[in-house]
């Protein structure tokens, strides 16, 4: 059985993390590939928000090259923000080893 000084700082945790995810949710990381002739902007809720692409990247005759470039950036991002999001809810769960939360 809990006792309440327990109780009060599970519902603690719980209220840090739920405002932590939404922190997570708002925010942004930014990943180039090329040099920075792909610019992928992704939220923290893993969704791409921008895409930049310079147009000297663009060429006809290489279409094959942005394609990685896009797919680079992209991944970049998505990886950037996991582990943003894995480093907010670490520190809030101080290595605990939370199945799902870190």
């Amino acid at each position: 059985m809990m006792n309440k000084k327990m109780l009060r700082q599970a519902k603690q945790l719980q209220k840090q993390m739920m405002k932590a995810q939404q922190e997570i949710e708002s925010e942004t990381v930014e990943a180039t590939a090329g040099g920075g002739a792909v610019r992928a902007v992704v939220s923290g809720s893993l969704r791409i928000e921008s895409l930049t692409i310079d147009p000297d990247a663009v060429s006809s005759d290489d279409v094959e090259m942005l394609q990685d470039l896009v797919m680079a950036a992209a991944n970049e991002g998505l990886q950037k923000a996991q582990d943003m999001a894995s480093n907010k809810m670490g520190a809030i769960t101080g290595g605990l080893g939370i199945p799902g939360l870190t």
